[in-house]
Order: C-alpha cells, then structure tokens, then sequence
C-alpha cells in the first residue's frame, strides 16, 4: 500500500508528539502490570524498562544537548533518577518517573498554546488576497503584492487587506484585532483602515498606504512576538537563582547519599529537587499577561516594561490629543445683538470662515453645514487679517470675525468692550472666542475648544483608586486653558507652556524625588519625555506606526479607559509572577521535607512536581480573562461630541 505525503506527515507527526510518547509508555507500564497479575515477573520487567525507555529517549536527549551548552537542567536531573532507579531495579520508579514528566510535559505545552492564543489569532486575522484596481479591472493578487498608491476594493464580508484612507463607500468594520473594541465602526471616505480588519457590511474602496510588512497588523505581530519572550527582570534573577540551583540539588543528592548510604533517597531528592515549575512560573504569566493586553488593543513591549508599569506611582499626562480629542470643536455660541438669534450668529460667522485656511475656522464651518444652514457664496470677497481675523463681503453684507480690535478697525465708532468681555471670560473657560460683527453692528461670540474625553474624569478616578496619587499634567498650552481642562477631569498639578524639552525635565525631576514615573502622550510630540519616562505609554497609537515599535506600552485605539485597563493588567500579571513563585518554592520545600521524614517516593515526588508546573500555569491563565471595565467605548464617546455640537450650534 503506498502513501501520499500528506499521510507520511500524519504519520511523523504522531511519531514525535508527546502525546504519541506519553500513551505509548502509559500503555506499556498497564501491558506491565498485567504481566504481573499473570506472574510474568521478567515479561513485566521488561516492559517496564521499555516504558522508561520510551519516555526517557528524549528527556535523556534534551539533558545532553544541555549539558553541550555547559547548562545543568531539569532533563538531566530526571534521567539521572530514571538511570539510578533502573540500576536499583526499581523499574516502576523508572518508568514512572518518566512517563510522569512526559505527560507533564505535554500537557505543558497544550496550557502554553492556550496562553499564546492572542499572537496565534492576531497572525490569523492577516488577509492573504487582496482585490485591486489595475486599468479599471478589479484583479485578485497576494496581499503582500498590493503596491503603495494602488486602489484596493474591500466588499461585505472581507479581510481589509491593506493600511490605507477610504477614498469612497461606507461601510462597518470590526477593529477588534488591531484597538480591542468589539463594537463595529463606520467608515467613510477620508478616515483610517487597517489591515486585518473585517468589514462586516457595505463597500469601500481604500486607497493603500502601508503594505505586507508595513502594515500597522504586522508591527503589532512583531511587537508581541517579541514582547512574549522578553524577560522581566525578576525572570533573570530566578534564571540566575536555578543556575545555582540546579547544581545545588545534585550537591545535595550526593551528600545525602553518603550520610545516609540510601541511594534511592538520593535519586528521589533529584526528582523531586527540579525547578520545573520555579522555570516556568514568570515567562508563562509574562505570555499571558502580554497576550490578554493584545487582545484588549494593548500593547505592551515585553515583560520587564510590563513589570515596571506595575510599580508607577506617578502618571504624567501631555493635554492634547490625550486628556481631550486633539480636534477642536464649536463649543458655544453668544448672541450680543437681541434682533440675532444664536443660528443667525453661527451663519455669518461660518460664511466668513468658510473662506479662511485658520485650524479653528473648519469647527465652527462644520457645525453650521451640519445644521443645514446657507453658507456658500461664489461672489464673495475675503480678506484675511494675519493674527487677527478675516473680513468678508457676501450678499450685500459687511461680516468681520476675529478678535475684538479688528472689529473696531473695521467698523470705527463701534464700541466693542462687551465682545472684548465675554471673550475674555470663554478664554478663562478655556476657549478660544471670536467676536462677531456685521454691518457695524456687533452680532456675537462663537467659542471653540478641545473637546475633553467623556471617560477622562472617571479613568483618573480609577487609577487614584489603584493608589496612583500623583497626577500631573505637562502641556505646552497656555495657562487658562490647562488649567480649565484639569479642574473638569480633576488634575490639580498643572504646567503649562511647557516645550518637548521642559516636558523631559519635569518628568526627570519627578524621578529625581523617587517617584516611578509613566508619561501619557501621542508617541511623536512627546518622544522624549516617553523615551525618559519609566513607563511611556502611546495614545492612539494605530495611527502611528511608530509609536507601536517605540511605546513601553501603546494604546492601540482611542479610548482613554484603556490606560487603567493596561495598569491594572501589569499589576495582576506581577502579582500572578510572585504567587507562581511562591507556590513553586513551597511545592519544592515540602517534598525535600517529605522525603527527609519519609514517605515521599520517587513517583510520588514526580506526581507532585508536576501537579505544581500545571498549578502555576493555570493561575497565569487567569489573566487571560477578560475583565469588565467601566470606561466609554467609541461609540459612546462619538455620541457625546455629536450631542456636544448639536447643543453648541
């Protein structure tokens, strides 16, 4: 009978999985005592033998390609009791010795892969095929062949297969791979998508930016690749530790020998002696840990950065773009004139900014389209005043917006000392207010702001609640309006008018009082002061590709929430690396105990050890439950700047 190469793999594949071993010696110790029952004693012997055989082949392999690295490990140790036991013949402690590691083994490597879920999914979640426009033919070729620049449609039901901006369509798309939110946003011509996402409904066509590689998708992958096999320094100093350890166990296996002329103590003191779950207590909860934080759009840069963000007692915070949106919106309108109404104010306003290329002209030109109201004139005549504001002639009228002294230039005689009023107090409010005037006449006041984040108050809440006291705000913007954003989201330190470098110096000199130190920022104005920082930690950090390879910890998508979630991750994960600690020292203490006082086996000793590598591993799996958090997701929080320049305009 011939076989097909798919079937010869099978074959191989079973041949060396644990499992394969783990049976194979199982069914040969029960072949064993059966033999026994029937009074084969050599018959049983013999299959005893072959069962340690058969489990030992590759503990005893794994113990010499160690000791060709001039390392002493857990392998070495048990085959040295297996060798010892059958010299003894003892057989059943040999096979039982064995095949006890082997199943821990195996079972070892099962709970690990659950732990490495989130990096198996997220490489998953890659496309593969990508449909691209070449000469108005939609062509179906490898996503990673998709050029920078190309058209690339994405129908219902499919994998985005690129980084890109929608040119056109809308349509739902699920980013809960790339920022942790389950809910579907919508997208439409102008915004932001991201490889690997799915998009659950309608039609878009993305024109691609970032490819293969490139893709913000891929740089997550690497980065929790890497961040998994990163060690935490508690890990290196445990690795230290075993490295004496290990020895420490043979050294003591020896005298006791001697002293007590029992060599099977001394073999049961080798089993029972290895540090198989001390080994594995810190990576495994480093693993999940890191990967319950991909899942949740948090990306931490490995162990040792994620077992310093759980001591931070001090949190730095840059104002825009994190405390607030980054994007200023119309945020009131003041009517001065009593024949006006607020709509007639935003109006002229709006058809005067529509012609102005200043940042906070486009908020208060939006607000009014989105109230339907008419701002368009093709006849109209702007004349921009450099720092001061813009004057218009549109439909007969004379409309001026900007500061209170380009309205009294314009209109001479005209009494502006009201205007100069209330913008002078929406500026202590921390707003930016333009005053208002048509036809020599002052009409009113239109105010423009960041907009802060709805869940800010509640998150600083939540991370004071954690035992973070200290909460400072470092911002280059002006006094009145840091200071107006702290007191609404409760911060009480503030420095304002702060450059890139004056921020790193406030963070090194928060450091220099002992504090450990985490500076929130954009991952690009704040680069310093996050490189200086204990822990810096990116916002937002899917539009920034650098921000994800360079952060401590990026914050993939644009919930603020999201910082207390990554805080408490890394103190759970710490607190899960000192209990697995402690679980596998007692285990080791208690056995060494058990069989200086007797009745501790060489099985036996086995059997408990490798109860406690399992024990240790799933405590770590705990993490990757995924824990209820109060903070807003964006829907939520698109709902409140909807409904915050509904009520403005």
């Amino acid at each position: 009978m011939t076989t097909t190469p798919s079937t010869r793999n099978l074959w191989e594949r079973l041949a060396h999985s644990r499992w394969t071993v783990s049976a194979t010696a199982s069914g040969l110790i029960l072949l064993s005592f059966l033999a026994s029952t029937l009074d084969w004693t050599l018959t049983g012997d013999i299959l005893m033998v072959a069962a340690a055989l058969v489990a030992g082949a590759r503990i005893a392999h794994g113990a010499v390609r160690a000791l060709r690295q001039r390392s002493i490990g857990i392998d070495l140790l048990v085959t040295i009791a297996a060798i010892g036991a059958v010299f003894l013949r003892n057989y059943w402690e040999a096979a039982a010795v064995t095949t006890l590691f082997a199943i821990g083994h195996a079972l070892e490597e099962v709970t690990l892969a659950k732990t490495r879920k989130a990096l198996s999914d997220l490489v998953d979640s890659a496309p593969d095929r990508a449909l691209v426009l070449r000469d108005g033919q939609e062509v179906d070729v490898l996503a990673g062949e998709v050029l920078p620049g190309e058209t690339v449609i994405v129908k219902a039901g499919a994998v985005v297969p690129v980084d890109g901006k929608v040119l056109s369509g809308e349509a739902f798309v699920s980013e809960a791979n790339i920022t942790g939110e389950s809910l579907p946003v919508t997208k439409s011509a102008g915004e932001d998508v991201y490889a690997g996402t799915v998009q659950s409904s309608g039609h878009l066509r993305v024109l691609a930016r970032a490819v293969g590689g490139e893709t913000t998708l891929a740089r997550i992958i690497r980065r929790v690749e890497d961040a998994q096999d990163e060690k935490a320094a508690t890990q290196t100093a445990m690795e230290r530790f075993s490295a004496w350890y290990t020895p420490g166990i043979i050294l003591l296996a020896i005298i006791s020998g001697l002293i007590t002329r029992d060599l099977e103590l001394a073999l049961t003191l080798l089993v029972i002696g290895c540090p198989g779950a001390l080994v594995i207590s810190i990576p495994v909860a480093i693993v999940a840990g890191v990967g319950r934080g991909a899942r949740d759009g948090v990306l931490i840069k490995g162990g040792e950065h994620l077992e310093g963000a759980a001591s931070i007692d001090t949190i730095a915070f840059d104002k825009t773009g994190t405390l607030t949106y980054g994007h200023p919106q119309l945020t009131g309108v003041t009517t001065l004139d009593p024949e006006l109404t607020d709509e007639d104010v935003l109006r002229f306003a709006a058809s005067a900014e529509v012609g102005s290329g200043h940042p906070l002209a486009g908020p208060i030109v939006d607000a009014a389209r989105a109230s339907g109201l008419p701002i368009d004139d093709e006849e109209a005549e702007f004349q921009p005043v450099a720092g001061q504001g813009i004057s218009v002639r549109t439909q007969g009228r004379h409309v001026v917006v900007g500061r209170p002294a380009l309205l009294a230039a314009e209109f001479p005689g005209l009494d502006v000392s009201a205007a100069e009023k209330a913008v002078a107090a929406a500026g202590e409010d921390g707003q930016t207010a333009m005053a208002v005037g048509v036809d020599g006449r002052i009409a009113g006041i239109v105010s423009v702001a960041d907009t802060i984040r709805p869940d800010a108050a509640a998150t600083l809440q939540r991370l004071r609640g954690m035992g973070i006291r200290n909460l400072v705000m470092l911002t280059g913007d002006r006094e009145s309006v840091a200071r107006s954003v702290a007191r609404q989201v409760g911060v009480t330190d503030v420095r304002a008018g702060l450059m890139p470098e004056e921020k790193l110096d406030a963070i090194r000199a928060l450091q220099g009082e002992g504090h450990r130190v985490a500076m929130v920022g954009d991952g690009v104005n704040d680069a310093p002061a996050l490189a200086t920082a204990d822990a810096g930690i990116a916002m937002g950090a899917a539009r920034n590709g650098l921000a994800v390879e360079t952060a401590d910890i990026a914050l993939m998508g644009d919930q603020f929430g999201r910082l207390a979630d990554a805080l408490g991750l890394a103190r759970r994960t710490v607190r899960v690396m000192r209990g697995n600690i402690a679980i596998a020292m007692v285990t080791v203490a208690l056995l060494i105990l058990g069989v200086y006082l007797g009745g501790v086996t060489m099985s036996i000793g086995m059997l408990v050890h490798e109860a406690s590598v399992l024990v240790v591993i799933i405590n770590a799996m705990r993490l990757l439950r995924r824990r209820e958090t109060s903070h807003q997701g964006p829907t939520a929080a698109v709902e409140s700047r909807v409904e915050a320049t509904t009520v403005a305009a």
